[in-house]
């Protein structure tokens, strides 16, 4: 690459970095209506029962840290529910098939793969992670908090119950033609998902539940008639609601999906400004220790302001060990509710 090119390429991704939102002007994720459904469908990968028939589709995947950038193929999702279950399906466009991985709880995503990742009460801690490729293998997963807050991922938890489909539209692990995509149909038991939600599982009608999901694609070359992974290139990860930055486990930007028996319209998260303070509070937080060994109690040593959006009464405290931000919200529909979040990223309100 010559200097000239390689001086645009880096004005470029100063351009993009300096135009991406921090944590302080992150909107607020985007919702998704899931609605009782009177028949269950039949878990074949064909996203074509009944069941499915009026059930929106999400919007198409976006990049996962840059959304204005078209991730290639379509990628998208849709969601019913009946007492049992949560039904999950996903069309997935792909012009290459691929699929090697065979053994359950194999790490899907260093190849092709659909996810989901589901934290039910919204706190940041206790959320399940669901992978599963082209060959209908499936890794699940419990995170007790996220990796950056020196999580460990328990992969010999099960969703117990879980069953899942794949229908290819192609050839899979064949470069000689061209593919179309594959979809797949998952149902999640709520008795599962009922075992750490601290909340009604099923939902109550009107309950929102913080999930996402993801596609991973991986860079691929054609080597003797078969497809072999593109050493050093990066496979492409691409979400339903942006991340902003190239890490999934960041619940506090995932999306709302809301629990209905009828269609409604979603409802913003009233409690969503809180929220954003927060965590703009948290990431600061962590800036200051890594630099400094400690935590501090003054929003003037973060570079934080005092919060907007008319929230009040915010309140840093820390100790040597520890930190604890607070803010309480206007007194509408939401009756003052007060948030709080701690130096291991747990948020949570009184």
């Amino acid at each position: 690459m010559g200097a000239k090119n390689a001086l645009l390429v880096l004005i470029a991704l100063v351009s993009a970095a300096a135009a991406a939102p921090g944590p302080d002007t992150y909107p607020h994720p985007r919702g998704y209506v899931a609605v009782r459904t009177p028949t269950a469908p039949a878990i074949d990968g064909r996203v074509e029962e009944e069941a499915w028939r009026d059930a929106p589709w999400t919007e198409d995947f976006a990049d996962m840290a840059d959304p204005a950038t078209s991730p290639g193929p379509r990628t998208r999702v849709k969601m019913v529910w009946d007492e049992a279950n949560l039904y999950i399906a996903a069309d997935i466009a792909d012009t290459r098939l691929w699929a090697e991985m065979t053994a359950h709880d194999s790490p899907l995503y260093q190849e092709n793969a659909f996810e989901f990742f589901i934290d039910p009460d919204g706190d940041n801690h206790e959320y399940y992670e669901f992978e599963i490729n082209a060959l209908n293998t499936t890794w699940d997963l419990l995170l007790p908090r996220p990796y950056r807050d020196e999580g460990r991922g328990i992969s010999n938890w099960e969703i117990a119950g879980l069953r899942s489909a794949v229908h290819i539209d192609g050839t899979l692990n064949q470069p000689s033609d061209a593919d179309r995509g594959w979809s797949l149909e998952i149902a999640v038991p709520w008795k599962a998902l009922g075992e750490l939600a601290r909340r009604d599982a099923p939902p109550r009608e009107g309950d929102q539940w913080r999930m996402n999901f993801t596609r991973v694609s991986t860079p691929l070359r054609v080597e003797n008639g078969r497809y072999r992974k593109i050493d050093g290139q990066p496979s492409q990860v691409s979400s339903w609601t942006p991340q902003y930055v190239m890490d999934i486990h960041r619940p506090e930007t995932w999306g709302y999906v809301q629990f209905e028996r009828a269609a409604r319209p979603f409802v913003p998260d009233p409690a969503w400004p809180a929220r954003r303070w927060l965590h703009v509070v948290y990431y600061a937080e962590r800036e200051f220790q890594k630099a400094h060994g400690r935590w501090t109690a003054s929003l003037q040593d973060l570079g934080v302001p005092p919060a907007g959006s008319g929230l009040t009464d915010s309140r840093l405290e820390a100790t040597s060990s520890l930190f604890e931000a607070s803010v309480t919200l206007p007194r509408t529909g939401t009756q003052g509710e007060r948030w709080h979040i701690r130096q291991d990223g747990r948020v949570w309100k009184e």
